[in-house]
């Protein structure tokens, strides 16, 4: 065996009952050095074992079988030293070279702080932050360094100097190098450290230069946490000593500073120095693990101005600057390492330093050199898993290897109370402490884009419905009855609802139910406001009874299955009526399809008389006064012509009147520039141009800027495209009612009794739309912190139903897709983040102010009508597009409908596919589908008005098909029922008292 080789150890633990194999493996690490020698395989990895101290710090040291165990036993410790609980770190990656004869300083060549980041020389800039990608061998030779180097463990310190001496001092105890050699490794640790930045820096102009060295020579000084502190103020020392720093270190050079990178490193965060060399004087390696407690501000150490924690160290042997680079690259990525960092933090000694390297080794996954390309830098991952599993010992005979299955939407707002409006109150005692931050957390730009946003996309269906509602019942409730009740009752539910980021909007088969209400009253001489009235006290009655015997409780039947049926259906129906919308355009600026270039100065469109007028237009005639012979109706103009009942005659005449040139077209190029205008404005915070904030704002304002440049662009073309028509006049559209409904009016007593049988099915609906709405908001995947309300939200609309039914108001319920609009334009994500890290997803902007102001805004249209004229109705349909399609995003159901078309090697890799069959996963998708296709035929038909049942039997076919799929499967592709729940939990015990037996 060849002297200049180490024995180190690999260990593959081999799972064979209880015992671990241990395989010697001979590496490289520098030149000749017979003291190492001493470490020989089973003898020494078994006295380690041997000596580890087990009372140390007074805790019982167990057996460890493997360095997991190990790992896990010590971060499970506690410990009461502050100087112990883990930081956010900084690692900075120095090298040297030192030759007799030159005057060389320490350079930074690159930086974590979660990924790396190379200097690149030929550009003299910092790299594109990437995974960092390490060899196998620089890992083996790094856990050599540590088991046969210098390792000091809380170790104080106050400067470069302190730290060079004690390591020189602790090397003479391993292997002396002589006064000579010391004295140049002292100079080498001690010389000047050059830093990336300090090149742009360099490159400003003489006038920021100067006002930087004038800014230079004010003394500044940091906190432990990298805050600066104010000139006038010197750092105070505690008695202590936790935070000592010299008077020499106290001043940073503040123009040698990237400030912007300041700004990624987390509050608190500490330094870890890496500085690797080679040194002509060095016959051997000089190898260092220090510790310091506490972290002290090692001045021009760091790139930036934070304390440093710790510092590794490795000099050696001219001829592997390559190799010592990859051990330098290796230490500082195991720094950066969720779990190594914490076990830094906690070692006790160098065992539990070389057990962190072995479990990281664990986890390491190796790449053949054939089937890559090293070069190649690999992109940082959108979602990072999380290695708390790494930490945490398996103990509670559950399978850390399997991901977390779904459990739904279950929880304590959902327990059954067993007492009268126990849920109610529970509801109410859990969202007022959080009243008030409902509207101290909507202080942000991000709520005004929301509501300017979602207050464009409600006021259109709003008045559209109430247009549908007043041709159904001839005026009785039309667009200022709709506008004024969706106002009304969504200030009330913004302000006293439990799950206030819910929109409440107009429904279809509320619409259906309407139109067969008048009719029946109309066919029987009824009067249809005080019948409606009626069913609507009885269906506010009822709604209050389901919240008063907590009937919200069941909405935890409802399963991933229902939801995403019932939201595609919604958001599928948003799609189909803006282009159904766009395309009846056509009908009322129809294209004229016998234009002849050659003629155009041949065509005209003129008003007449008509020559056969019908019994309906002579009637008419009689009714006004109106004599035709005394009209000249080629004066007429377009209105007056269709108001008299003339007929256009001419080849530029359509059916409905002249022919409007560019409308139709310029609506459709509004239509689909609204939609890929808000899209691409929506992806904007994740492209590339400038700076993050100023992103941030255009994502947030998307819709907003799209619909206020849509509206300029027609106002100046000023083709006269559709415009939104917003009631000018607050009243009753109609002068025979008024704002008070009698339940009885001129009806028989009798109506107010049996109008509960139709109650009871708008109860159905009303249920229903608003529970299955409130579920999907109130998902986990929204990580929601201030709770929900499902009994509370349906008491709100309840009260509100019942004050719209005597008023004569429309009747509002939770809108799906304004829904997740709503919520989807409030997400929060993380600001401070490492170069190269995805913004993470921290939940939901919770408040009330943007729903209460959309709803404001919607009250006070009649008032803005002067300015709400010159919005293209195009412009609206176009959003109504791009909010349906945006909210398909996410939905699983649409996921599984694209593997039908996809052979199974270009499949993506959904977590449900690994644990169920493909074949099982498509007899899924296929019941779904089905489920969703007889809802959309019982949506557009005659019979919508059993369209409640029908989501109600959605509950009943998912329980059904607990017979087809095994629990586990469900698991993954759906959320398990409560009975299953328990079913599993149980047979999940069984198993466990089985393995244990």
């Amino acid at each position: 065996m060849l002297s200049s080789y180490l024995i180190i150890f690999i260990s593959l633990w081999l799972h064979l009952g209880h015992r671990t194999l241990y395989i010697g493996v001979h590496v490289p690490i520098g030149k000749k050095s017979h003291r190492r020698h001493r470490h020989h395989g089973h003898r020494h990895r078994k006295r380690s074992r041997e000596l580890d101290p087990g009372l140390d710090d007074g805790r019982e040291s167990p057996t460890y079988y493997t360095p997991s165990q190990r790992v896990q036993f010590l971060l499970g410790t506690e410990d009461d030293d502050e100087e112990h609980i883990p930081h956010d770190l900084f690692t900075e990656l120095d090298e040297i070279c030192l030759k007799d004869g030159e005057d060389t300083e320490w350079r930074e060549t690159a930086r974590w702080l979660k990924f790396e980041e190379d200097v690149e020389d030929g550009g003299e800039r910092w790299s594109k932050p990437y995974v960092a990608t390490l060899s196998l061998h620089s890992l083996f030779e790094l856990r050599s360094c540590i088991l046969t180097g210098i390792v000091l463990l809380d170790m104080r310190a106050s400067s470069v100097e302190e730290v060079a001496d004690m390591v020189l001092d602790q090397q003479e105890t391993v292997g002396p190098l002589g006064d000579e050699v010391r004295r140049k490794v002292r100079e080498s640790l001690l010389k000047q450290h050059h830093h990336q930045n300090q090149k742009k820096l360099a490159n400003r102009i003489p006038i920021v230069r100067s006002f930087a060295d004038k800014k230079q020579s004010e003394p500044q000084s940091t906190d432990k946490n990298g805050q600066v502190i104010p000139p006038q103020t010197s750092l105070p020392i505690p008695n202590d000593g936790k935070a000592e720093v010299s008077r020499e270190n106290s001043a940073v050079d503040f123009s040698k500073i990237d400030l912007h990178f300041m700004k990624k490193i987390p509050p608190g965060a500490e330094a870890s120095n890496v500085l690797v060399g080679e040194a002509e004087f060095l016959d051997k390696p000089v190898v260092a693990f220090v510790r310091l407690s506490p972290a002290v501000m090692l001045n021009g150490l760091a790139e930036v101005p934070i304390v440093t924690r710790f510092l590794f160290i490795l000099l050696g042997p001219l001829g592997k600057g390559p190799q010592y680079h990859e051990i330098g690259r290796s230490i500082a990525t195991l720094m950066t390492d969720e779990v190594f960092h914490d076990v830094a933090y906690k070692a006790k000694d160098r065992n539990d330093l070389i057990a962190g390297i072995d479990e990281f080794l664990d986890q390491v996954t190796v790449l053949p050199p054939g089937e890559w390309d090293p070069s190649i830098r690999i992109e940082p991952p959108k979602n990072v898993p999380s290695q708390e599993k790494r930490k945490i010992a398996a103990q509670t005979g559950t399978d850390l290897g399997d991901d977390e299955v779904h459990e739904g939407h279950g929880g304590p707002e959902l327990q059954r109370t067993g007492r009268f409006c126990g849920g109610l109150l529970l509801d109410i005692k859990r969202k007022a402490p959080h009243y008030l931050s409902d509207y101290t957390d909507a202080l942000s730009l991000q709520c005004l884009a929301s509501f300017l946003f979602l207050y464009c996309a409600c006021m259109s269906p709003v008045i559209t419905f109430g247009g549908l509602l007043g041709e159904a019942t001839e005026g009785r409730i039309s667009a200022i009855e709709s506008l004024f009740g969706a106002s009304m009752t969504g200030i009330a539910y913004s302000l006293f609802a439990g799950q206030p980021l819910t929109i409440l909007g107009s429904t279809g088969p509320v619409l259906v139910f309407e139109k067969i209400l008048y009719k029946f009253c109309k066919e029987y001489g009824l009067s249809y406001l005080s019948l409606r009235t009626c069913i609507g006290l009885w269906t506010a009655f009822l709604c209050l009874l389901l919240v008063a015997t907590d009937a919200s409780s069941l909405v935890c039947y409802i399963t991933r299955f229902t939801e995403e049926a019932f939201a595609s259906l919604i958001c599928i129906i948003f799609i189909y009526e803006a282009l159904e919308k766009l395309i009846h355009l056509g009908k009322h600026y129809p294209i004229n399809m016998n234009n002849n270039l050659d003629k155009l100065t041949r065509y005209s469109c003129s008003c007449v008389e008509p020559p056969d007028p019908s019994n309906a237009t002579l009637r008419y005639w009689e009714q006004n006064n109106i004599t035709a012979s005394e009209i000249y109706w080629e004066a007429l103009e377009v209105k007056d012509c269709i108001k008299r009942r003339g007929e256009f005659v001419g080849s530029a005449c359509g059916p409905h009147g002249p022919y409007i040139p560019d409308v139709l077209f310029w609506s459709v190029v509004l239509f689909f520039s609204t939609v890929f205008m808000s899209a691409f404005l929506k992806e904007f915070k994740f492209t590339r141009y400038f700076p993050t904030k100023v992103r941030a704002v255009i994502s947030d304002f998307a819709v907003f800027i799209t619909i206020f440049t849509m509206v300029l662009v027609d106002y100046v073309l000023g083709v006269p495209s559709p415009k939104l028509k917003v009631p000018s006049v607050f009243k009753p559209t109609r002068d025979d009612r008024g704002w008070l409904i009698s339940p009885l009016g001129g009806n028989p007593w009798w109506t107010t009794i049996i109008t509960v049988i139709p109650a009871l099915l708008c109860t159905i609906l009303i249920f229903m739309d608003q529970q299955i709405t409130a579920v999907i908001i109130n998902r986990k995947e929204h990580k929601l912190k201030k709770g929900c309300g499902y009994h509370l939200d349906l008491f709100v609309v309840g009260i509100m139903l019942g004050v719209c039914s005597i008023m004569g108001l429309p009747w509002f319920v939770a809108a799906t897709v304004l829904s997740i609009s709503h919520v989807n334009s409030l997400k929060l994500e993380s600001e401070c983040s490492a170069p190269g890290e995805q913004p993470k997803f921290l939940g939901i902007r919770e408040q009330r102010f943007t729903g209460l102001m959309i709803f404001l805004l919607m009250g006070c249209s009649v008032f803005m009508t002067s300015v709400l004229k010159y919005i293209p109705m195009p412009v609206l349909y176009g959003v109504f597009l791009y909010m349906g399609a945006s909210s398909l995003r996410g939905i699983q159901f649409f996921d599984r409908l694209k593997l039908f078309g996809m052979p199974a090697k270009h499949q993506p890799d959904f977590i449900y596919l690994r644990y169920v069959p493909l074949r099982k996963v498509h007899l899924f998708t296929i019941i779904q589908l089905s489920c969703l296709v007889m809802l959309w035929v019982i949506k557009t038909s005659n019979y919508a008005i059993v369209f409640p049942m029908m989501v109600l039997a959605l509950v009943f076919i998912r329980k059904l098909m607990d017979c087809f799929f095994t629990k586990r499967e469900m698991s993954w592709l759906d959320d398990l029922m409560p009975e299953s729940k328990k079913k599993k939990l149980k047979e999940d015990e069984e198993e466990r008292e089985l393995e244990g037996i």
